[in-house]
């Protein structure tokens, strides 16, 4: 019979680091045509270029501290590096709240993605120490915390700019409520119950070694690209679905937000389906399905078009298939890692899944980027249009991966 689940104040921490990084990273994506009117970059005029750049340079920075992470939290330990990771992500929306001008955004932005990055590589495993008898329990509640986030923000940041509440306010308040989330971390420790911090350090040698015999194999490289276009066709979506509804459907911020919400909402049933499913020989057919089927959803977003059904039915059918994307999006980012760790056994996992995620978050931003660049030249719709076109690409790397090269390999073996 299992135990019952016990919770302490580290736990709590964890929770919120990835709660409060679901809100930091969805802020401004939700309010950028509101940020766009205010820092002269309109969305709907040529801006939508500028507001994909902002994200990539987030991107860069989380691809920075993401490989670096494990050599930080070796030296200064996980507990000190989570609240650090923390501070920086709450400083750099907070900063971006008292912006001038465009530019000062980009800064900003660095600054909040350098502290993603670390978050995004050991807040797992800053769970998983604290409960090494029942890790997977613990962990799987922990990233709840990510769609919380995710449904507190859809909710309260597009209902207080409907209601006409300045985003700097709004930008302001996560931000300062994100720093003070970091005193969990570094509040002076309980010396009867401290964080159990590895002590472990780590050998640069051994990571050249394994690293080296990674690079070496053809498959790592083909799951890399998977990753890549898999992520940013599921971020670009993400990114750009609440500005999209709100300038094509002129609607305010909250029913656009709400179409991000349902996203997270099929995000989140698709992952605790997938999840519930997958095992090692059915990978494959879930990216398959997964992917082919979400292809024609987004093609029949692009063709909803303002006035061509009663506005009941045409939002319906609109959050329907922001839903139904939602779902068929959830399994690009953990099953492709998934399948290639474990079509990799003679590699070292932890690594794959760290080399997995710097291709992911790249392909986040530079999507994002390109929707943005295409969007200002074929507009809204044809920002919608590069989802599909990614998706076509990533099914191609699976169906080569995942049938054609392995029945080879097969053939070659007999």
């Amino acid at each position: 019979m299992k135990k019952f689940l016990h919770f302490g104040r580290y736990d709590f921490a964890g929770f919120s680091a990835f709660a409060m990084y679901s809100i930091c990273s969805l802020s401004i994506p939700l309010m950028i045509v509101a940020i766009g009117k205010s820092l002269n970059f309109p969305i709907d005029d040529g801006g939508m270029a500028a507001g994909g750049v902002l994200h990539m340079v987030r991107s860069i920075g989380m691809v920075v501290t993401l490989l670096l992470c494990g050599w930080i939290a070796g030296i200064f330990g996980k507990r000190l590096t989570m609240g650090v990771s923390v501070i920086m992500i709450g400083a750099g929306i907070l900063c971006c709240a008292f912006a001038p001008v465009y530019w000062i955004l980009i800064p900003c932005l660095l600054v909040a993605g350098l502290g993603e990055g670390i978050c995004e590589g050991i807040a797992t495993p800053f769970v998983q120490d604290l409960h090494p008898d029942a890790p997977e329990r613990y962990v799987n509640i922990a990233h709840a915390f990510w769609p919380v986030g995710t449904v507190i923000t859809v909710l309260l940041a597009g209902g207080l700019l409907t209601c006409g509440v300045n985003w700097r306010i709004i930008l302001a308040t996560v931000g300062l409520l994100t720093i003070l989330a970091s005193l969990l971390f570094l509040w002076k420790q309980n010396p009867s119950h401290p964080y159990p911090e590895s002590s472990g350090r780590i050998d640069f040698n051994v990571v050249w070694r394994k690293s080296a015999d990674i690079i070496k194999v053809p498959r790592f490289w083909r799951c890399c690209l998977a990753m890549f276009f898999g992520a940013g066709a599921e971020f670009g979506l993400t990114f750009w679905s609440a500005s999209y509804i709100e300038l094509t459907f002129k609607t305010g911020a909250w029913v656009a937000s709400l179409g991000t919400g349902m996203i997270a909402l099929g995000m989140f049933i698709g992952r605790m389906v997938s999840g519930w499913i997958a095992k090692k020989e059915y990978l494959r057919y879930i990216l398959l399905f997964s992917i082919a089927g979400t292809i024609p959803i987004t093609l029949f977003l692009v063709l909803l078009k303002p006035g061509s059904m009663p506005d009941i039915m045409l939002f319906s059918l609109l959050f329907f298939l922001l839903f139904l994307a939602g779902i068929g999006i959830a399994p690009y980012w953990p099953t492709t890692q998934v399948y290639g760790v474990s079509t990799m056994p003679e590699l070292d996992s932890t690594m794959l899944y760290v080399y997995f995620s710097a291709m992911g978050i790249p392909g986040c931003g530079f999507f994002t980027w390109l929707m943005g660049v295409v969007g200002d030249r074929y507009g809204l719709s044809g920002t919608l249009l590069v989802v599909p076109c990614c998706l076509v690409i990533y099914l191609l790397i699976v169906i080569l991966e995942c049938w054609v090269l392995k029945e080879k390999n097969k053939n070659q073996e007999n």
